[in-house]
C-alpha cells in the first residue's frame, strides 16, 4: 500500500487530475490531502465535486485548511468574508454559479466532516499549517492555529542542524511525530518548485495557487509527482497572483 501527501489545490482542477494520472493510483493506496483545496484558479466547487467522488472509490483524508474554513462559513450562512473575497473567495463564489442548493448543501457536509489534523499508524503527523504547543498538536489550545501557524516551519527551517535531538536545545514540537506533513506557505516563497524538508518537517505546497505546479509525495519512497505550472493550464486567468 502507498501513501501520499498531496499539497494546496487551490481550485486547480487540472493540475489534479494530472498530479493523480501520474500517480496511478490505486484501490489499495491513500491520500492525504493537506488543505486549501478553493480559492484561486476557477473550478474550487468542481474540485469539491471531484474529491467527494474520489473518496468513494479511493481511501482518502481531507486535512481543512484556513481557505476552506472561509468557503465553510460562507456556504453555511452566505455570509462573505471580505479577507477571504480578496485572496480567492471572488473566484470560488464564481464557481458555485450552476450548483444547486442541494449539491451546496453536500459540500458544506464535506467541508465540516474535514479533521485538522491527522495522525497515522507510523506516528506520522498530518496538518495544514502547524502548530504552537511544546506538547504536540492535540493539546493545541487555540483551534485556529492549526490552520494559520507559519512558525512550525519557520522553526524547522531555522533549526541549527548540530543540535542532537537528545539535546535540551532541541525543540520539543518536533519530537512528538516522526515525520510531520504540512502545506499553507509554499515553497515558492523560498525559491524552491518542489516539496522542502527542514528537520523532520515537509512541505508540500508548491505554490499552486500562485505560479508554481500541485505537487504529491509518496511518503515511503519519497518520489514527487508534479502538474505543469498552474498560469499554463489556466493562461486566460490570474490565480491569486497579482500581476
Amino acid at each position: 500500500m502507498r501513501i501520499f501527501a498531496v499539497g494546496d489545490i487551490h481550485g486547480g482542477l487540472k493540475a489534479l487530475i494530472q498530479v493523480l494520472n501520474k500517480i496511478e493510483i490505486k484501490d489499495k493506496d491513500t491520500l492525504v490531502f493537506m488543505g486549501d483545496y478553493v480559492d484561486g484558479w476557477s473550478e474550487s466547487a468542481q474540485v469539491i465535486q471531484f474529491l467527494i467522488e474520489l473518496s468513494q472509490k479511493i481511501n482518502c483524508v481531507f486535512i481543512k485548511g484556513n481557505h476552506d474554513v472561509w468557503c465553510e462559513n460562507w456556504l453555511k450562512s452566505d455570509d462573505v468574508n471580505p479577507i477571504w473575497y480578496m485572496h480567492g473567495g471572488k473566484e470560488t463564489i464564481e464557481s458555485y454559479a450552476h450548483f444547486s442548493a442541494d449539491e451546496k448543501k453536500n459540500h458544506l457536509s464535506f467541508f465540516e466532516n474535514m479533521p485538522l489534523y491527522h495522525i497515522d499508524d507510523e506516528n506520522r503527523l498530518f496538518v495544514h499549517a502547524g502548530f504552537t504547543s511544546m506538547h504536540g498538536v492535540e493539546k493545541e489550545v487555540f483551534k485556529e492555529t492549526l490552520y494559520f501557524d507559519r512558525t512550525l516551519w519557520e522553526m524547522a527551517l531555522t533549526k541549527d542542524s548540530k543540535i542532537s535531538e537528545n539535546s535540551v536545545l532541541y525543540p520539543n514540537r518536533l519530537k512528538h511525530y516522526k515525520e510531520i506533513y504540512i502545506g499553507h506557505t509554499p515553497t515558492t516563497n523560498f525559491k524552491s518548485d518542489i516539496p522542502m524538508r527542514a528537520a523532520n518537517v515537509w512541505n508540500i505546497d508548491t505554490g499552486a495557487a500562485f505560479k508554481g505546479k500541485l505537487s504529491a509525495m509518496d511518503l515511503n519512497s519519497k518520489a514527487i509527482f508534479q502538474s505543469d505550472n498552474l498560469p499554463a493550464l489556466y493562461p486566460n486567468e490570474k490565480g491569486r497572483n497579482k500581476d
